[in-house]
């Protein structure tokens, strides 16, 4: 192994060692050794962990002789926006137009892997897009990924090999993308059980046993960072929930037959699957909301790492719908309780 695990930024100063995800370093290095075809678009709940992935794909990318862009339009921090490989950052200062735009920015990372290859720096080129279907909206989604494609199959260049990886947590990419053959797509879940215990070692403090945490969390890493800045405080975090999704006026806007589904699947996921046909909008709407994820196959050929197991209520985890985390459906439960109570 020529490369090392990244040091990552997890919140209040407190910096982390890129921890566990063993199967899905070894995809990224068969990728790395391979190329990519078509575009590989990984698909996950909110905060489970992609952009950590991507960065420390960068560096396994570089370890493979690629110049590396990877994009970020929805960064908080500019500079972490659009971030090339050491052997290429100059090109970037020749960029004069403005970055502006998502679709600006990818336009840019394209041109600078391009200049990579005409002035002989590298022959391999990667593109990590991460989280731009947010940025660009659903519906111009099919059209940056036909673009990507086009990348691969009539490149500008001549490359040696070229691996084109796209991330997102919006719920509805996985229809829009899948009905084509422009992407693979692949699920990727929150982290394991023993990964995610190497994460919460390496905070330090005091804290609430592991076990606790597994129980609200899933494995969510974004969900562990936010307990951290909440003093351990879960209902802090569902109360933010609940707040940030406006989940008391959607439940308050339901019909009775909605709310009764939603009562049974907070109980058990799996139960949506039988009012699909009732009411496909409200499954719908707990897609896009990133409250609910409708299950791949837990064949390892369609998962980046680990998918999660067939089946465990605890989690809210059932073998076709899964609650995003077992804090989504506590903030859920709440809203609902809500409503009763009122």
């Amino acid at each position: 192994m020529k490369w090392s695990r990244v040091k990552l930024a997890f919140t209040k100063g407190l910096r982390v060692r890129f921890s566990g995800r063993t199967k899905a370093l070894k995809q990224i290095e068969e990728y790395a050794m391979k190329g990519t075809y078509p575009v590989i678009v990984i698909y996950g709940p909110e905060g489970c962990g992609k952009t950590a992935l991507f960065k420390q794909a960068v560096e396994i990318l570089k370890s493979h002789d690629y110049a590396v862009v990877h994009v970020n339009p929805i960064a908080v921090d500019e500079h972490e926006k659009l971030v090339t490989s050491e052997d290429i950052k100059q090109l970037l200062s020749e960029i004069s137009e403005p970055i502006g735009s998502a679709i600006r920015l990818i336009g840019t990372a394209i041109e600078i892997l391009y200049k990579a290859i005409r002035r002989g720096i590298r022959k391999k080129i990667a593109l990590l897009a991460d989280d731009v279907f947010q940025a660009i909206g659903l519906d111009q989604a099919e059209v940056l990924v036909k673009r990507l494609l086009n990348m691969i199959e009539y490149p500008a260049v001549s490359y040696e090999k070229i691996v084109v990886l796209v991330s997102s947590s919006e719920g509805v990419t996985r229809s829009r993308i899948g009905r084509h053959r422009w992407a693979n797509m692949l699920a990727m879940w929150n982290m394991s059980r023993e990964d995610y215990k190497e994460l919460y070692e390496q905070i330090p403090g005091p804290k609430p046993p592991f076990n606790n945490i597994w129980k609200w969390t899933g494995g969510n890493p974004w969900l562990l960072a936010m307990l951290y800045e909440y003093d351990w405080n879960p209902r802090r975090v569902v109360d933010q929930l609940i707040e940030f999704r406006r989940l008391t006026s959607w439940t308050t806007l339901m019909s009775e037959e909605e709310r009764e589904i939603l009562f049974k699947a907070v109980e058990d996921p799996d139960t949506l699957l039988d009012a699909l046909r009732k009411t496909p909008t409200l499954i719908d709407k707990l897609i896009e909301l990133n409250l609910v994820v409708e299950m791949f196959s837990r064949k390892d050929f369609l998962w980046i790492d680990t998918p999660p197991p067939e089946k465990d209520l605890e989690l809210g985890i059932g073998r076709f719908y899964a609650w995003q985390t077992p804090l989504h459906r506590e903030a859920v439960k709440k809203a609902l309780s809500t409503i009763i109570d009122d």
